[in-house]
């Protein structure tokens, strides 16, 4: 394995807050040739998962200027009966090339009707696969829908929030998505064992089509896989998995059976210590990366130690992350980042973008003068990763 060299350029895209909401889930994308479009929501401070619109930002010069965030009522809640209204979460924006458009893919979320309705996690309504499309020339996005599924019992709570993708050379998508099967979800979706698996599916520019999945992947320590994340990399699928005790990867040669995950730990065995977050990839056609976050940086005041962000090149034979490439990308300020988007912008940069979600500290999470003094102030951040030499 032959390591690659880079260099890193942090820059702050906003910052500031009225320690109510804060910015969360910013994932990017890019229009070729230069059109970035960043999508991100705001996020009650207290409360789980209680997310309004999605909103957009958007910069025509990859990046160097930025037009203010904006909602999408396209993208907004919308009422599911006369109890609930569901609302598209966590998505997801990549360009698929066959239909020259820009697919953002994700999952609703529920809540109950009301000024303060809380999220629903019992049986009583479904979680879906959101999906979207993007007009690049009236900036606006299409109304959101749902994928259907032959059997919907089966994945009945079903999302695919934070998952990156991979589209095939016909055109067809690569999907990772998380479920549980309506008869195991019980009252409390938050302590059910979810699957992970990769659902093959079509794509016309507006219809997103089941034609497919893959191995159902799971494991019976708490709540099995979620928020998968899928690459390609030298002929390979390689898939990501998040998990309350620790992350884990899984090969494919068809990026849809897969060989049996493994906990991700550095070459010496000793594991990486990313757990209960996310973990997401970047890929150079001369080295495969992991961006994360972990335990034992002298981070235990962080909650779920979601700072700093790391990446570090990924042994692709053995599996397994090279401690010596690991380096920081986001520096740990007491606020979490482990909610994040990577992706490839041109063959010379790579980006990561994160915000600081402003919360207290593990200890004390309600506490936000304790996040405040070490420095965070709900900044959106956008880390460039130059490569030294060009990506293929």
């Amino acid at each position: 394995m032959q390591t690659l060299a880079y260099r890193t350029r942090l820059d702050i895209l906003s910052e500031g807050y009225d320690r109510k909401t804060d910015w969360f889930q910013p994932r990017v994308a890019i229009i070729p040739p230069a059109t970035a479009v960043l999508l991100m929501t705001r996020a009650q401070l207290w409360g789980s998962d209680i997310f309004t619109a999605v909103q957009e930002m958007r910069s025509d010069d990859l990046g160097r200027t930025w037009s203010a965030a904006r909602p999408h009522p396209t993208l907004d809640r919308r009422p599911l009966g006369d109890a609930f209204v569901a609302c598209p979460c966590d998505m997801t924006p990549a360009w698929h090339a066959a239909s020259r458009t820009l697919l953002a893919t994700g999952h609703t979320a529920v809540y109950k009707t009301g000024e303060k309705g809380a999220l629903v996690t019992n049986n009583s309504c479904r979680r879906d696969v959101a999906y979207a499309a993007y007009d690049a020339g009236q900036r606006t996005w299409s109304e959101w829908k749902t994928l259907d599924f032959p059997d919907p019992e089966h994945f009945y709570w079903t999302g695919s929030g934070c998952a990156q993708r991979v589209d095939l050379s016909n055109g067809e998508i690569l999907l990772p998505v998380t479920g549980v099967p309506r008869q195991t979800l019980g009252d409390n979706a938050w302590k059910a064992c979810y699957f992970s698996t990769v659902v093959r599916c079509s794509f016309d520019g507006a219809t997103l089509r089941y034609l497919g999945h893959g191995d159902e992947l799971s494991v019976s320590d708490p709540r099995g896989f979620c928020e998968p994340s899928l690459v390609r990399f030298d002929g390979r699928f390689f898939l990501t998995l998040r998990n309350d005790l620790r992350g884990y990867v899984a090969v494919s040669r068809d990026g849809l059976h897969y060989e049996r995950p493994s906990p991700w730990t550095f070459e010496d065995g000793t594991e990486l210590g990313s757990y209960n977050t996310q973990q997401h990839w970047l890929a150079h056609s001369d080295g495969l990366f992991l961006v994360y976050t972990r335990r034992g940086a002298g981070n235990d005041e962080v909650i779920r130690h979601r700072a700093p962000l790391f990446m570090a090149q990924v042994d692709p034979e053995r599996l397994c992350v090279v401690r010596s490439t690991e380096r920081e990308l986001v520096p740990n300020r007491g606020a979490q980042l482990g909610n994040f988007g990577a992706a490839a912008v041109t063959p010379a940069e790579s980006w990561v973008v994160t915000t600081e979600h402003m919360q207290g500290d593990a200890r004390y999470p309600h506490n936000l003068e304790l996040t405040e003094r070490r420095g965070a102030n709900a900044r959106v951040y956008l880390c460039r990763i130059q490569w030294d030499r060009p990506n293929g």
